[in-house]
C-alpha cells in the first residue's frame, strides 16, 4: 500500500491528470504563484482510554487524529501525513512535516507557494491570509466586503477552498473516516492514508 501511496499522491509537477478541469481559474491568475491549499483535517479515531486526552480535540469528545495534507487546485491530494494526535496544533504539525526528512515534505519553487488559513505563519512558500480580518465565506454573505484586506481573504478563501471540499468528498465517500474501526492506531492510520491514495486513484482514472 505505501509503494501504491508513494506513486499516487504526488506533487503537483508530476501529477497530470487532464481531464479534470482546474478550480477557479480566474483566481488563479490573481495567485500566480499557487500550487495549491494547505490544511489539517481531523478523522476519527478509537484511542485506548490511557491516550484520549491526547486524541481529543479541543472542545470536542470524541477522538480523532489529525492529519495534514495538501491538494491541487484538480483536488488531488500532492502530500500527506497522517497519525497525529487530535490535540496537536496545526502549525505544529506542518512544523514537524518540514523538520523531517523522511517525511518528504513537498517544498514548492522559490517563485511557488501554498495557501493556507491564518493557523500558518506567513513564510516564504506559504501564503495565509490577513489575520483579525474576516476571511470565512459565510461571513462575507452576510456583509459586503469593505476593505481590501477584506478583498484579498475572500479571494484567498474561495481558492483555498478546493481542499475544503476535497476533505469532503474523501469522508463522504470512504465513510470510515467518520466512524473508525477499533484497530490500531498504526492500522487507523493506514487506513486513512489508504483511502486518500484510492481518491487519488479515483480522480486520476
Amino acid at each position: 500500500m505505501f509503494l501504491f501511496a508513494y506513486d499516487i499522491i504526488v506533487p503537483t509537477s508530476s501529477n497530470l491528470n487532464p481531464n479534470i478541469p482546474g478550480h477557479n481559474r480566474r483566481l488563479r491568475r490573481i495567485f500566480k504563484g499557487a500550487v495549491g491549499a494547505l490544511d489539517d483535517t481531523l478523522i476519527h479515531a478509537i484511542v485506548p482510554a490511557n491516550n484520549r486526552d491526547l486524541y481529543k480535540s479541543r472542545g470536542k469528545d470524541y477522538c480523532y487524529q489529525n492529519v495534514l495534507a495538501i491538494c491541487d487546485f484538480n483536488m488531488m491530494f500532492t502530500f500527506v501525513v497522517a497519525g497525529w494526535e487530535g490535540i496537536a496544533h496545526d502549525s505544529r504539525i506542518l512544523s514537524e512535516a518540514l523538520a523531517n526528512p523522511h517525511v518528504l515534505f513537498p517544498l514548492s519553487p522559490s517563485d511557488k507557494y501554498y495557501l493556507c488559513d491564518a493557523a500558518y505563519a506567513n513564510i516564504r512558500g506559504f501564503m495565509a491570509l490577513y489575520r483579525n480580518v474576516r476571511y470565512w465565506l459565510g461571513d462575507f454573505r452576510q456583509r459586503r466586503v469593505l476593505t481590501n484586506k477584506e478583498k484579498f481573504n475572500q479571494a484567498h478563501a474561495k481558492l483555498r477552498n478546493v481542499i475544503e471540499r476535497g476533505f469532503g468528498v474523501l469522508k463522504a465517500r470512504f465513510l470510515i473516516l467518520k466512524r473508525m474501526t477499533p484497530f490500531s492506531l498504526v492500522t487507523q492510520r493506514n487506513i486513512t492514508l489508504a483511502c486518500f491514495t484510492f481518491h487519488n486513484f479515483k480522480r486520476r482514472e
